[in-house]
């Protein structure tokens, strides 16, 4: 097997080439869309800023394709489906796809798992600390399991981080650390990644016994020959798996990045991307009648004889502690009320002044992220009528701030692709030849690979982030176990070990950062 070929001239001249192609498609994206917004708005320092952001961002996910993105070629290379080579430029391509059709849902569960306060004022000292502290804990955590070859989750490492800045804001602030996280979110994300591995091993192993009951071919169970393709339609299988867990994984692990390179934007150019300027001015209409609307139905539901001096006080308070006090909806009524008075002044989100741009996308921030948290708790004065009023708000309001313009789909796409082209050998052969004692048959690649591809998808359709690492290796395992051809026990050790560290370290070393980075910023 051809893993130890040397790249030969022209793939690394094509690796440069989209490396710096990619990187002046995104600066060139951001002067164009800054030149139309706000011209003359982004000076030279925080364009530096910006840039120094962006990169350690997109390193984020370069470092990424060296753990995820692997496993996706692993079984098509080890049952030798595709030269090696051609398998890592097929997987990108189908990654690159995956990124640009998601639909951002996944991405914006990660966000809200920040801090609001920092969410609110991440172009302030404290949020640029914040995303600078998860993105480096991140990457030095991926790039020390990558170079022992361990397949450690980076979702896992980008959740941890995130909850360690989480905890050492609060901190900083003697507060109670454990009330900066959004810790009912966090359990959502927490028991996806929990499971998704217990799912992958099952899945994995029930589906190939299934497949040695009803489908009789001999040749799909036994060790590929050495040099020798397998049969065409065994083959198309296997390449078929490896298409959908790539595409999945760009679907899912692509918008984790996504979602800190809108925050970064957000808050050094906050007149060009704070609001989606490209809403039709149709859906501003039907905005601001949805706002009208939910103002009064929550002006019907506020007891009478309530005064409230600072609303967003308020609404800050309840999204950061999750408690409700009688101040809560006559506070989200009276900003629900002020969000469509300042709408109602313009045709179009383009046209909001660029210094009431922050205001804006702040208020509607609050706005939908309390109505998230109302509408799960239980209470009678909520009727269905109001729910759905709410809900549609809601949505609306989503519409205006959580959007991800196109270019920054094809940059994490990009970073994700290289970060593979690079360092996909250490993970492919662990989880190729080191996870099982004997060699991976064609049937164990496609019922992992399967297993893979369907648990992501359907992640993706909750907007819950698992990991393709633990999915795909513990797939791997469970077929092992099914076909009871024995598991190496010193890597499933070290597997399980790097699995268990993940969040522990990242939370540790992300926290450490933050508070160092709060002395720079």
């Amino acid at each position: 097997m051809a893993l130890d070929r040397a790249p030969r001239p022209r793939d690394i001249a094509l690796f440069f080439a989209a490396l710096f192609g990619g990187l002046a498609y995104v600066f060139w994206s951001i002067w164009s869309d800054v030149q139309q917004a706000a011209p003359g708005s982004l000076t030279l320092a925080p364009f530096l800023l910006l840039a120094l952001a962006l990169v350690i961002a997109l390193g984020f996910e370069f470092v990424n394709g060296f753990h995820d993105t692997a496993n996706a070629v692993a079984t098509v290379i080890y049952t030798h489906s595709l030269p090696p080579h051609f398998a890592v430029i097929w997987s990108g391509v189908w990654n690159f796809i995956g990124v640009l059709v998601s639909t951002g849902t996944v991405a914006f569960s990660v966000v809200s798992l920040l801090p609001v306060e920092l969410i609110l004022h991440v172009g302030s000292g404290a949020g640029l600390a914040m995303v600078f502290a998860l993105l480096l804990a991140a990457i030095i955590w991926n790039l020390g399991t990558w170079f022992l070859g361990l397949p450690a989750s980076s979702s896992h490492t980008l959740i941890g981080s995130i909850v360690g800045v989480g905890i050492a804001n609060q901190l900083l602030q003697d507060r109670n650390g454990f009330s900066g996280v959004d810790w009912e979110q966090a359990s959502s994300v927490g028991y996806a990644l929990l499971l998704s591995p217990v799912v992958g091993f099952m899945g994995a192993g029930l589906l190939l016994l299934s497949l040695k009951a009803l489908v009789k071919q001999p040749e799909l169970y036994r060790e590929p020959k050495p040099g020798t393709a397998p049969p065409w339609w065994i083959r198309g299988l296997l390449v078929l798996t490896c298409t959908g867990v790539s595409f999945a994984h760009g679907s899912n692990d692509g918008q984790k990045g996504m979602g800190l390179i809108m925050l970064i934007l957000i808050g050094i150019v906050p007149t060009t991307y704070a609001l989606n300027r490209a809403v039709d001015p149709v859906d501003v209409a039907q905005f601001r009648a949805l706002s009208r609307e939910a103002a009064q139905v929550l002006t019907q539901i506020v007891p009478p004889g309530v005064r409230i001096s600072d609303p967003r006080r308020i609404l800050s308070d309840y999204v950061r502690d999750r408690r409700r006090t009688a101040d809560t909806l006559p506070a989200l009524a009276r900003i629900t009320d002020e969000i469509g008075e300042a709408v109602a002044r313009h045709a179009s989100l383009a046209q909001v002044p660029a210094a009431a741009v922050s205001n804006m996308r702040n208020d509607m921030y609050l706005a939908s992220e309390t109505i998230r948290l109302l509408l799960r708790q239980p209470d009678a004065t909520i009727t269905p009528s109001t729910r759905s009023t709410l809900v549609a708000f809601k949505r609306a309001l989503d519409q205006a701030t959580k959007f991800i313009p196109l270019w920054v789909k094809v940059a994490v796409a990009i970073a994700l692709g290289l970060g593979t082209m690079v360092g996909w050998k250490r993970i492919v052969v662990t989880v190729g030849s080191r996870i099982g004692k004997s060699h991976l048959t064609y049937a164990q690649g496609g019922a992992a690979e399967t297993v893979a591809m369907g648990t992501i998808l359907a992640a993706d359709a909750f907007g819950l982030p698992v990991s393709t690492t633990h999915v795909l290796s513990s797939g791997v395992a469970g077929t092992m176990a099914a076909n009871r051809s024995g598991l190496q026990w010193g890597t499933v050790r070290n597997l399980a070990l790097a699995w268990v560290l993940t969040l522990p370290v990242a939370i540790l070393l992300s926290g450490v950062l933050y508070a160092l980075l709060r002395q720079v910023f």
